[in-house]
């Protein structure tokens, strides 16, 4: 079976069609277990690859998309979400309760859980964007704009810090 036809590709593929974006959805046939591995597939800039992360503010969980050359800033999740108490990234099982995807291929579109959701400002530097499908090895083009107006996302740039190289 194509990754194509997994459920929690489907998820995407039709959150994607009933919010009047286009199915973009792609399996890149390879593995690509991070950004860099992404974007070298895609033969695009680090960065216009989206990571989407999950948190726990407290007892409230939350989404992040993040630049791939850019880093969380998870000291500043609390003021963005309006949200008391520690940030943790919860256990994988969690995640995958939560959103019905597995970390690594989190999708703001199709996730089970509508989550309060904050995308790094940076990823606007790009025209098109890439992101998890469902699977880790599925991605789809969108923009921010697009994504910030299908899914009542925050667009801040105090989400996010460029990753310093070693």
């Amino acid at each position: 079976m194509s990754n194509l036809e997994l459920d929690t590709v489907r998820r995407v593929r039709k959150a994607l069609i009933d919010a009047h974006l286009p199915d973009s959805v792609q399996d890149l046939n390879i593995s690509t277990r991070n950004t860099a591995e992404a974007a070298k597939a895609l033969g695009v800039e680090l960065g216009a690859i989206a990571k989407t992360v999950v948190y726990t503010i407290g007892n409230r969980f939350v989404m992040v998309m993040v630049a791939g050359d850019h880093e969380c800033r998870e000291d500043q999740l609390s003021k963005i979400f309006n949200l008391e108490g520690d940030v943790v990234r919860p256990a994988a099982d969690l995640v995958r309760a939560v959103t019905g995807f597995a970390p690594g291929a989190v999708s703001l579109l199709g996730s089970v859980s509508k989550l309060p959701t904050a995308i790094d400002a940076s990823l606007k530097r790009f025209d098109k964007i890439y992101v998890a499908a469902g699977h880790g090895d599925c991605v789809y083009a969108t923009s921010v704009d697009d994504l910030k107006a299908v899914s009542n996302a925050t667009v801040s740039y105090a989400v996010a810090t460029p990753v310093v190289p070693a």
